[in-house]
């Protein structure tokens, strides 16, 4: 969802009022939440044709996707068995339509990085690997970096070389989190989770310091381990190796005070790389903006990068854009 989307949601959600909001806010994710709240809470005022825009045009879509008269656990598991495959389509079935409570894990999302690194950093680093190939990327690599440089390396090892969960072992590690927590797990099958691919994308969140130190620790440990994790990363250098249509489409989502932000820690290349890609009148307001802005914090400029990865990610995987580079064939 992109800005305009959530905004227009948080105006929605406040003109229905706090039960009917509250309702609406027990079937959305802890990020969507999160993304609504942040944008509720900035709204002070709003004028009476903004709402009313809205809500014509919640009425407009909720109208033309009302009337749906399917068996929808059969759509729903035709569609995920062909978008995903067999195995990945039943373990989300198991847990969308059988209602399998992994409650304990699931807790976790609601938190913040530096109270679950407190509540697990003093787990096995191997059960620590297996609550974090649960958790979303970025919360992921935040709370690696609230470890000392050796757990997080040998946590990252060991999510590189985790080859699936075991059902027995699932349920062990959530009622362990429910004695802290709550709930417990009924999966029936392996859940293929963790992985070379999954150590890349946590690091990809983690930052270049943090990066490069997890990799010369696998390296010592594994060379070929940490060949294959640098294979699967992508990090915003990376961006060179995207055609210019590709970095065109990416321009097309990204707010330009990101972007200026992002950019005042990439090289003349790539600067030129995304001014080649613009009109020529805002590739010379984003010259003005770069050349007028001062020192900006390094970690400021690794966030904005972050997020504008997010969205190659997302764009990539929906097949908008191709990522070229290592471990991926050509394109012409």
């Amino acid at each position: 969802m992109n800005d305009e989307g959530i905004n227009d949601s948080a105006i929605l959600l406040m003109s229905l009022g706090e039960e009917y909001a509250a309702e609406v806010f027990k079937h959305l994710s802890p990020k969507e939440v999160q993304k609504l709240g942040m944008a509720m809470a900035k709204i002070k005022n709003v004028g009476r044709d903004k709402v009313d825009s809205v809500l014509e045009k919640f009425k407009k879509e909720a109208s033309e996707s009302a009337g749906l008269n399917i068996d929808s656990d059969v759509y729903l598991r035709t569609v995920l068995t062909t978008a995903l495959g067999e195995d990945k389509a039943n373990f989300l079935l198991d847990r969308i339509l059988n209602n399998s409570d992994t409650s304990g894990i699931e807790s976790l999302k609601w938190m913040d990085a530096a109270t679950v690194a407190e509540l697990i950093k003093n787990e096995h680093p191997q059960i620590i690997a297996s609550i974090l190939v649960h958790l979303e990327r970025d919360q992921s690599a935040e709370i690696l970096n609230k470890f000392t440089e050796r757990l997080r390396n040998d946590t990252i090892l060991r999510i590189a070389t985790l080859d699936g969960i075991q059902p027995s072992a699932l349920r062990e590690l959530n009622d362990a989190l429910n004695k802290v927590l709550s709930g417990s797990s009924d999966q029936i099958k392996k859940n293929q989770l963790g992985g070379v691919r999954t150590a890349a994308e946590i690091l990809n969140f983690a930052g270049s310091t943090v990066e490069q130190s997890v990799i010369e620790s696998v390296r010592e440990f594994d060379p070929d381990i940490a060949q294959k994790i640098l294979d699967e990363m992508f990090t915003f250098e990376n961006l060179m190796d995207v055609d210019d249509r590709g970095i065109q489409t990416v321009l097309r989502e990204v707010q330009s005070e990101s972007l200026v932000l992002a950019l005042k820690g990439a090289n003349t290349e790539m600067r030129e790389k995304i001014f080649r890609n613009m009109s020529s009148r805002a590739a010379e307001t984003l010259r003005e903006d770069l050349e007028s802005r001062g020192p900006v914090k390094v970690s400021d400029v690794e966030r904005e990068q972050k997020e504008i990865l997010k969205i190659v990610r997302r764009l990539a995987e929906e097949g908008q854009i191709a990522l070229g580079g290592k471990g991926e064939e050509a394109f012409v």
